[in-house]
């Protein structure tokens, strides 16, 4: 589901879980303890966040026969390890950047993303409410009126756009977006370790108190929500790509 490659002071993480890359628990937790043991190796100095396939990430797949509020709860949890770790974080993100895996990818410092990317909080087309402390990430980083933007339309912003808004760094062709997160990796890399992890502390502050205090109140409305027929219908549209016929119950 992951696997780890070191070049330089550079390690890059990839994702494979075909074909969607779909959010887990697993995954998150696989993903939080590689991390947590990368800022252990003093050999590594920033990471690369890359993922397998046409997607970064599509999010979490609702359409799943699980228990929801434990699997969610389980997630945030995970989730806020991320948020805790020490080292420099590069998403290389092509494709879909969708619900929790634009959570992902709002996690990393940075972001390069492809021509063909699309970031998008589709979670009211879903019936459901922002998780994975988005609701506390997104405006940091493009201001609330652009977070609420994207929030309640749950439109897909491109490439482009979202360079514009500050939700992207920088955007590389397809061919190019890995070499390009690298680029940036290593740019980091080979400056002080020790004091670019206290500067990302530093300006990180507490965000994963934060992110662990947000996913609680984001954890409370998705409980209520997944229980109300609207969510059920939105499950059933988003899979079937269409508009959801949602009553209000």
């Amino acid at each position: 589901m992951i696997t780890v490659t070191n070049e330089g002071f550079v390690a890059t993480i990839e994702i494979d879980r075909p074909p969607n890359n779909h959010v887990s628990v697993v995954l998150i937790q696989e993903l939080a303890q590689t991390l947590e043991i990368l800022d252990e190796d003093d050999t590594v100095r920033a990471v690369v966040l890359a993922s397998a396939g046409k997607n970064f990430c599509a999010g979490a797949d609702f359409a799943a026969p699980v228990d929801g509020q434990l699997v969610v709860g389980d997630l945030y949890a995970q989730a806020v390890r991320l948020f805790s770790t020490k080292k420099p974080i590069i998403a290389a993100v092509q494709g879909a950047a969708i619900g929790a895996g634009l959570g992902l990818a709002v996690m990393a410092d940075f972001r390069v993303a492809g021509t063909d990317a699309r970031f998008s909080a589709n979670f009211v087309k879903l019936a459901f409410h922002p998780g994975f402390g988005l609701t506390h990430t997104l405006p940091r980083l493009i201001g609330s009126q652009r977070a609420s933007l994207m929030f309640l339309t749950g439109r897909r912003i491109k490439a482009d756009e979202a360079l514009a808004w500050g939700l992207a760094d920088a955007v590389a062709e397809p061919e190019n977006l890995r070499a390009e997160a690298q680029a940036l990796a290593k740019e980091i890399a080979e400056n002080a370790p020790l004091a670019v992890q206290a500067t990302r502390l530093t300006m990180r502050g507490a965000l994963a108190a934060a992110v662990k205090a947000q996913t609680a109140l984001e954890q409370k409305e998705q409980t209520w929500l997944r229980a109300t027929e609207d969510f059920a219908e939105g499950v059933r549209a988003v899979g079937e790509r269409r508009p959801g016929n949602f009553q209000g119950r």
